[in-house]
């Protein structure tokens, strides 16, 4: 990879590159101080209402039942979060705010939906002595209700607390997906316990196959209407327009998750729902997900490009930071040097990507001075990496 200076040009302000490598070790400056408090206060009260509710089901299920159901619930958790990963990989999240939606989910919105389901039993036994809730309004009016709104709620803080880690819809989408696989998780673990519980390892099965093989990503593809609808928010301007939006994907996961659990609680044929209703509207949420990373390889590309017209980069570092297969061959290299140099290449690509998406913010005049600050430092840590490189 080349070392090209500076350019002259005044776009975008160059900063003075520091001569020592530490800067490339250190975090980059800049970013909202408020993501990290936030997403360390959040991570605490996740994890406490998280022993709360594990407390609660060790009680309701015993410890070995939720010990099996635990395990089992980890293989639909696993295929979850490794497509996660390999859809957020182009620009990766921070691992601190995807503790907090992942704790969010599995924790904070199941205790939100446990307490509403109690007070309306209690309700329905005050004002209906000897009365049970309804288990059709429960499933498919109570339910889709009550758990996209807990989950959303988790989708929106991140946005509220941390603005700078929302580029786009992708985003939302990932943030949405994280929460969503931690109450996936959960509620797994609730209905493989009493399945084991009430009828057996042959029930346990049957609820395995149905939850943990044919809807894995179920409340995934619900609670991602939701984020998805924040990140388009965030991406025209973000503001009180915000909550507009919010509302807009609630209402489509709530309709969806109604239309998922009602196609389960009044269909004959199970197997032939699956295969009309939920298949294609899988299909049609991995084509949408495709599409939103191709977008996100497009910008980065494009904004890159005006830095290599300005002396920043070569246009073949461009081609080796800004497509899949020129990041590969960037690797490669990394990886056959002595020593290797893997890390900091990784490094390298993850800085040059969120420079150009703090670009992507400048340039739609939604980034402030937080995304200025970020592009200024940013750019001084991809010049003391590229020197480490090149030693």
């Amino acid at each position: 990879m080349s070392h090209l200076a500076p350019g002259p040009s005044p776009y975008p302000v160059a900063p003075q590159p520091v001569a020592a490598a530490p800067a490339w070790a250190e975090p980059v400056r800049g970013r909202s101080g408020s993501g990290s408090v936030f997403a360390i206060i959040g991570i605490v009260i996740g994890g406490l209402v998280g022993l709360l509710v594990v407390a609660y089901l060790a009680l309701a299920l015993g410890a070995s039942v939720l010990a099996i159901g635990s395990l089992l619930a980890l293989v639909p958790l696993a295929g979850v979060l490794l497509a996660v990963r390999w859809v957020d990989r182009w620009e990766p999240e921070p691992r601190g705010a995807l503790w907090f939606a992942f704790l969010w989910g599995a924790a904070v919105s199941v205790a939100i939906a446990l307490i509403v389901d109690l007070g309306v039993e209690l309700a329905v036994a005050y004002t209906q002595p000897g009365g049970a809730a309804d288990e059709v309004v429960r499933t498919v009016v109570q339910a889709p209700i009550v758990e996209e709104l807990a989950k959303g709620l988790g989708v929106l803080l991140v946005f509220a607390f941390a603005r700078w880690q929302f580029d786009g819809p992708l985003d939302g989408l990932v943030y949405a997906a994280v929460v969503a696989a931690g109450f996936a998780f959960t509620e797994n673990i609730i209905y493989f316990g009493s399945a084991l519980i009430e009828g057996g390892a042959e029930s346990l099965g049957a609820t395995f196959v149905v939850r943990g093989i044919f809807s894995p990503f179920a409340h995934v593809l619900f609670t991602a209407c939701t984020g998805l609808c924040i990140g388009i928010g965030a991406r025209r301007g973000g503001g009180a327009g915000v909550i507009g939006w919010f509302f807009l994907g609630l209402a489509g996961a709530i309709a969806l998750h109604a239309l998922w659990n009602g196609s389960l609680a009044f269909g004959d044929d199970a197997i032939g729902l699956y295969i009309t209703v939920q298949v294609p509207i899988f299909v049609a949420a991995v084509l949408l997900t495709l599409y939103l990373r191709r977008q996100e390889v497009r910008v980065t590309r494009r904004r890159l490009a005006e830095y290599a017209g300005v002396g920043w980069f070569s246009h073949a570092e461009v081609e080796l930071l800004a497509t899949p297969a020129g990041r590969r061959q960037a690797k490669a290299w990394a990886r056959s040097q002595h020593p290797p140099r893997t890390a900091t290449m990784k490094r390298l690509i993850a800085d040059a990507t969120h420079l150009a998406f703090a670009r992507q913010r400048i340039a739609t005049g939604q980034g402030g001075a937080v995304a200025a600050a970020d592009e200024q430092a940013l750019l001084a840590s991809i010049v003391a990496g590229r020197q480490a490189l090149l030693r």
